[in-house]
């Protein structure tokens, strides 16, 4: 496929996506600043921690979270990432989203870097047949993120291959950081079930909600783990992705 295209694709369709979804961000906004400090409390207490973002400064850097039509389907995709660049310390991370309903079309994902001229990832992703998280591990498809570099991440479903400014997009950003030496040590030192809690604390969210979606693949029925991750969820305005991971636990 013709990489100017689907970058052009992608960005067309993200203006849609950002226009459709900037009133719904909007009151999200207002409703968060007035719940800010009830809903971080009941996050922490039913989540056992809670997410630091790191102090950058940054502007709002994800995009989606509203719904669109898909044939004769209303669609919700959302990536799972703050609304800031999130952090990893992994060459190779995870990266996870949200559908709210079966998706018949094809999905694709897009990682940009905009000191590159290629994508570093445009892939196709074969479609699970059924609602809920869903995710791609980097390691899989062959991608390494450079330490320092800021990448933009897309998740496209393509319901007209020949009509990409239809796609429903959601995207956001990643960067890789190299941990100091006392958190590397914290790391290494840590059990798997601690381990959320640490990348959390120190800002690192890719590298939690991985941690954490990999012990409930391992415990699907453990209610605590769902909890946890739920509760990272809402902390980062994600509503619809944690009542789903909180009632389906997948």
């Amino acid at each position: 496929m013709n990489r100017v295209k689907v970058l052009g694709g992608l960005i067309l369709a993200l203006l849609v996506a950002a226009s459709a979804a900037m009133a719904a961000e909007t009151d999200a906004t207002a409703d968060a600043k007035k719940t800010t400090v009830k809903d971080k409390a009941g996050a922490e207490n039913a989540g056992g921690f809670t997410y630091q973002p790191p102090m950058r400064g940054a502007p709002a850097a994800r995009i989606g979270g509203g719904t669109r039509g898909v044939g004769d389907t209303t669609l919700e995709l959302v990536v799972l990432a703050p609304d800031h660049t999130g952090l990893t310390t992994k060459e190779q991370p995870t990266l996870y989203w949200y559908v709210s309903k079966p998706v018949a079309a094809h999905l694709e994902v897009t990682v940009i870097n905009d000191e590159a001229i290629e994508p570093a990832l445009e892939q196709e992703v074969a479609t699970t047949g059924h609602a809920g998280i869903q995710s791609l591990d980097l390691a899989k498809a062959g991608t390494k993120l450079k330490p320092g570099v800021e990448y933009r991440w897309f998740v496209s479903v393509i319901a007209d291959p020949s009509q990409r400014s239809n796609d429903v997009v959601a995207s956001g950003t990643i960067q890789r950081i190299t941990p100091d030496s006392g958190l590397q040590r914290r790391i290494a030192a840590a059990d798997e079930a601690s381990l959320a809690r640490i990348y959390a604390d120190a800002g690192i969210w890719y590298d939690s909600i991985d941690t954490l979606s990999r012990m409930i693949e391992k415990s699907p029925n453990d209610s605590a783990l769902r909890e946890q991750r739920a509760a990272l969820l809402e902390q980062v305005g994600l509503q619809s992705a944690a009542d789903y991971a909180l009632g389906a636990g997948h």
